[in-house]
């Protein structure tokens, strides 16, 4: 199994704080049976900026000190940005990192709202040779409120990216609710830990992936799983149609 957004790289964000910390993450992430985690840590969200050099020698460091402690563990490098204004200047300039240096890339909303700009920047993303990943937009209170926005930009070209602990009631019913809407109306393409550490913000994939298999089937897990494989591997991910009737009653629309 592949985890495509974690915060393991210890003391540059509000994930793991120590060494020690990012050994215990990925003891548990190995306990789930995940074989490679991609790093992402924050990046321009007003409080840690984290660009591609210092992502990439942190990583280099914790792939060292997971072979020398014995963790069957691939550390690979990715970065989730909020969106901002300078993404593609900062893409030119090699300072934010595509997961695992392919053509794909994290960004990140608000969580009360989505800019207006927002439509327009991950346009350009796209005409810079880039596919962004909408991060846990389950958790954004705007697109919880009008789904059709988040519709609309998947419409346009990006993918998204559900949180596992969403998917089983962590973040509340409301968050698990739309997740479970994201994931009938075909509106997600990847499930991802976004763990923080051990305790409240831990993995919990094993759990999500079994909610999927029991609630929406073998082909729903098996997407999943697949895609992450693809993604790391810069290959095109896979895009189901959503059904016209979920999609309507997922809109409101009828």
């Amino acid at each position: 199994m592949i985890d495509i957004h974690s915060h393991i790289l210890p003391g540059v964000d509000d994930g793991a704080q120590s060494e020690e910390d990012s050994l215990q993450m990925a003891r548990a992430a190995v306990q789930e049976g995940i074989t490679s985690i991609v790093a992402t840590p924050h990046h321009r969200n007003g409080k840690y900026d984290n660009g591609r050099e210092n992502i990439l020698k942190w990583v280099e460091t914790l792939s060292d000190l997971f072979e020398k402690e014995g963790i069957p563990l691939t550390v690979l490098p990715g970065q989730e940005t909020r969106l901002n204004g300078d993404m593609i200047t900062e893409l030119e300039e090699q300072i934010i990192l595509p997961i695992n240096n392919t053509k794909y890339v994290f960004v990140e909303f608000p969580s009360a709202n989505v800019p207006r700009y927002a439509s327009q920047m991950l346009f350009d993303i796209q005409v810079a040779g880039y596919i962004p990943i909408i991060v846990h937009p389950e958790r954004n209170q705007e697109l919880i409120e009008h789904p059709s926005r988040l519709y609309e930009l998947v419409k346009k070209g990006c993918l998204t990216q559900v949180t596992a602990a969403s998917i089983v009631g962590e973040f509340g019913k409301n968050i698990q609710k739309f997740s479970h809407q994201l994931i009938e109306s075909n509106l997600t393409h990847f499930i991802a830990s976004d763990a923080h550490n051990t305790t409240s913000r831990g993995f919990v994939m094993n759990e999500a992936f079994e909610t999927i298999k029991k609630q929406y089937g073998s082909d729903y897990l098996y997407l999943f799983l697949e895609n992450s494989e693809l993604l790391i591997g810069n290959q095109n991910v896979n895009r189901m149609e959503p059904s016209q009737i979920k999609k309507k009653k997922f809109l409101g629309l009828f």
